[in-house]
């Protein structure tokens, strides 16, 4: 198989929330995206790229429109976006990145999350990660893909696989690399949009006990609602999978 879709696969990797964790994560994100620029999507791509990825999550329209029109009140919370390095239960790494009106409150539950699974806080992970941009379509072949890239003088890698093209680039290139496939069509659908962080190394665990701690470790990070994303670089099959 090819790297898109080990990248594809390392994204699937994180734990989705529970659908009331889903919906704070989004509506914080869209939030602060109406809030610093335009509460307008339509004059506000940093807002629109935020609304999309919300409703392919199934996020509703009604907690969509609650996020904007709160913005537009001038009034609510200010978030402030921090990430978090780490070495996880057996080892393994961790970048958690949150969104928080709170810096102290959320740095304190974090560290506890870590110590608490045998983990080691505040250690530098980020080189064992690459932090890319992956968008992908069913719409068009490898060729016409290509091309729009070159067009648009976007350097970046592109694979083709059952019937999807991925483009993963470097984080930088995100809308470079949005602008270039919308080039082919204005409403073309993404299977793929996202900048993430996909490991360069990945840790295989074995050990029940220590699949236990991971697991546990990214249960107790889905609960914390500060939490808007983690990345890490562990793969394993669980008991539940196994079965």
């Amino acid at each position: 198989m090819g790297r898109a879709h080990e990248v594809r696969a390392a994204s699937m990797a994180k734990t989705a929330a529970a659908k009331s964790k889903l919906y704070a994560k989004w509506a914080k994100e869209i939030y602060m995206a109406a809030k610093s620029g335009v509460p307008d999507p339509d004059m506000n791509a940093s807002l629109k790229r935020v609304i999309e990825r919300a409703k392919k999550e199934q996020v509703t329209a009604d907690v969509i429109k609650r996020s904007i029109e709160k913005a537009k009140g001038g009034t609510g919370e200010n978030y402030t976006s921090v990430s978090y390095q780490g070495f996880g239960p057996a080892g393994t790494s961790f970048i958690v990145e949150c969104l928080t009106d709170n810096v102290s409150r959320t740095v304190a539950i974090v560290r506890n999350s870590y110590q608490k699974r045998g983990g080691n806080f505040g250690q530098t992970v980020m080189h064992q990660f690459e932090h890319k941009a992956i968008l992908s379509t069913n719409e068009f072949n490898e060729e016409q893909v290509l091309e729009a890239l070159i067009l648009n003088e976007v350097d970046a890698d592109i694979e083709e696989e059952d019937g999807i093209v991925t483009v993963l680039g470097e984080y930088a290139d995100y809308n470079k690399i949005k602008q270039a496939l919308f080039s082919l069509k204005e409403d073309i659908n993404l299977v793929d949009d996202e900048v993430t962080y996909i490991p360069l190394n990945v840790m295989e665990i074995t050990n029940p006990e220590d699949i236990g701690k991971i697991e546990r470790f990214i249960a107790d990070l889905d609960e914390i609602e500060d939490v808007q994303e983690y990345y890490h670089n562990a793969k394993w099959v669980s008991n539940e999978e196994e079965e």
